[in-house]
């Protein structure tokens, strides 16, 4: 098998498993991990993960936010002059990450995202260079009713996570689902 179907056959694996009602918010984020070279194709076939989240008696909502950095400059005024010296974007990148924060938590607090879906974002690569992925999903937990499931193109070993395998990577508490050789 490849490695994404690897990966969706230990997801569906996993959503099989019983949910615990008592666990902290860093505990109901999943990351899906997954060869970054695979992104195109983790794409094309998450429609199947949803497919398994709802034959396991869940529901499914995905958030997409590849176009959320691009869409939150075009509203920017002076964004014309951010592109002719971009070394003057660091002090707005705060924003970004606030305005970010805000989308996706709106996003977990609606009626369809309730103790019995999982919320999934894909385009978590996106931040690369931007923000810190970790900043934005530590700022998410307090909100996720069900469980936060990342597509998480990058490493992890032990509990150490690495975005797109550049990073130094961080020590999460999220529960990694990875391709499982094998199968």
């Amino acid at each position: 098998m490849s490695e994404v179907q690897d990966v969706l056959k230990a997801y569906e694996r996993f959503i099989q498993l019983p949910w615990s009602d008592y666990l902290s918010g860093q505990e109901k984020v999943w990351f899906i991990v997954y060869d970054p070279a695979q992104e195109r194709r983790i794409r094309l076939r998450i429609p199947e993960f949803q497919v398994v989240t709802t034959k396991a008696g869940y529901r499914w909502k995905l958030i997409d936010i590849t176009d959320s950095f691009a869409e939150w400059m075009a509203k920017i005024d002076y964004r014309d002059a951010y592109f002719e010296n971009p070394a003057d974007m660091d002090p707005m990148l705060q924003d970004y990450i606030e305005h970010l924060v805000a989308k996706v938590v709106s996003e977990l607090n609606t009626p369809d995202a309730d103790k019995k879906t999982v919320v999934a974002i894909s385009g978590i690569a996106t931040l690369f260079g931007l923000a810190r992925a970790s900043l934005i999903i530590d700022q998410l937990t307090a909100h996720i009713k069900g469980r936060l499931a990342v597509f998480f193109p990058g490493s992890y070993d032990g509990s150490v996570y690495r975005l797109l395998d550049a990073r130094d990577g961080w020590n999460y508490l999220a529960i990694p689902i990875t391709a499982e050789k094998g199968n």
